[in-house]
């Protein structure tokens, strides 16, 4: 193999190398912020059912299946 050849094959591995650590770490990044604009999310929804659709002695994960298996049923 030429030279030119190897310089080639050991650019095209290191653009290939970087390029997977920058997906890596967008991936990983959205994957964090994700996680937490979603359990941000269910915080607020927990809080609000509790504060406005649970009946009593009713926990929130309760009225959440009772309601969706009110609105299944329409």
């Amino acid at each position: 193999m030429s030279k030119f050849i190897e310089a080639n094959e050991k650019i095209a591995n290191g653009v290939v190398e970087g390029y997977k650590k920058i997906e890596n770490g967008v991936v990983n990044s959205y994957k964090k912020i994700e996680d937490g604009v979603v359990g941000s999310y269910k915080k607020i929804e927990d809080k609000f059912v509790d504060t406005f659709l649970t009946h009593e002695g009713e926990t929130a994960e309760d009225a959440k299946k009772r309601i969706t298996k009110r609105n299944s049923a329409k």
